[in-house]
């Protein structure tokens, strides 16, 4: 009886074990970044989009809301614009309805926490624009990591093309190959760019949106080279690798440069919190301790005066810490 229990947990075991290891082989013979590469490059060569092909409009149109009232008030306001172009060089799928009533949402939980607490007037009303601003400034934090993301792609996009073009392919051949080969979210621009090119967007233009969409000045260079040598003629293959050369050795400066301003930063960081961090734990300790900041006129004007100097240091430390490349 002993035997038969421990052989029939062996082989339960072992059943369980190849289980596992079929279950994995079978995903990763169709989901893994093997299979993917090569379902990409048979969607290619059989003269597909590729993957999740952004589609655009043909008039070009971008909602700003989702009932027709709402949009035609938004596209009438110009800071609407403005955060429609954030969200779109941020890569967010919201929008600008979706934004503002977020914003509004913010600000209405601030209020609601502001009259919680006995904190004077010009506090509250810090703490409630901070709520407010807290999805702009996301918005804005995830445009810089995106446009990074991109800066750093920049240079293989270059050396991509370079290589395409030396084999024979075509220019708006190469657009479809570098949006099917090269990872996100660098992929996603030049597909956008192939496909106005499909709806009859001319080279130029639709290389000027693709620049608009991406605010960074390696971009421009790389389409006013392409631009130029369509106009006047050249090796463009060797062009775009020396323009992929420059953009490696302007990134490589550019990363020494944090790296030996990281102390600044550090400490740029640590005074401008530090006394918001304080006086925050001050005001959860012994709050009578403090109150006489705002319930003092005299204290009231130190808080005022040391507001203004917190302001003044942390913009001065961000001037200084800042190099430009």
């Amino acid at each position: 009886m002993d035997i038969l229990f421990y052989g029939f947990i062996v082989f339960l075991f072992a059943a369980v074990i190849l289980g596992i290891e079929g279950v994995y082989l079978w995903w990763i013979s169709t989901h893994g970044a093997g299979a993917q590469r090569i379902a990409r490059r048979l969607h290619l060569m059989s003269g597909n989009q590729g993957r999740g092909a952004e589609r655009i409009s043909i008039l070009k149109l971008r909602r700003f809301g989702r009932y027709d009232a709402v949009d035609r008030l938004l596209q009438r306001l110009r800071f609407a614009h403005r955060i429609d172009r954030l969200l779109l060089q941020a890569g967010i799928a919201w929008s600008v309805e979706r934004f503002l009533l977020c914003s509004a949402a913010m600000a209405v939980a601030a209020i609601y926490l502001v009259l919680q607490w006995p904190l004077p007037l010009p506090v509250g009303v810090a703490i409630v624009l901070l709520f407010a601003c807290l999805p702009l400034l996301l918005v804005r934090r995830a445009r810089v990591r995106r446009l990074a993301r991109l800066e750093e792609q920049l240079p293989d996009a270059a050396d991509f093309i370079a290589r395409a073009l030396r084999a024979g392919h075509s220019f708006s051949n190469v657009l479809q190959i570098v949006g099917n080969e090269l990872p996100e979210p660098l992929s996603g621009e030049f597909r956008i760019a192939r496909e106005e090119i499909n709806y009859g967007v001319p080279l130029g233009e639709a290389l000027h949106n693709m620049a608009s969409r991406i605010p960074l000045t390696d971009l421009r260079y790389l389409v006013i080279a392409i631009l130029i040598q369509r106009e006047t003629g050249g090796n463009l293959a060797e062009i775009l690798s020396n323009i992929s050369h420059i953009i490696r050795g302007r990134l490589r400066l550019a990363a020494q440069v944090r790296v030996l301003s990281a102390e600044g930063r550090m400490s740029a960081w640590i005074l401008g919190l530090l006394p918001f961090a304080v006086g925050g734990m001050l005001v959860l300790v012994n709050p009578g301790y403090v109150s006489a900041l705002w319930t003092d006129p005299l204290g009231v004007k130190l808080l005022r005066t040391s507001l203004v100097m917190i302001v003044i240091g942390v913009i001065w430390l961000k001037k200084v810490i800042r190099i430009h490349i």
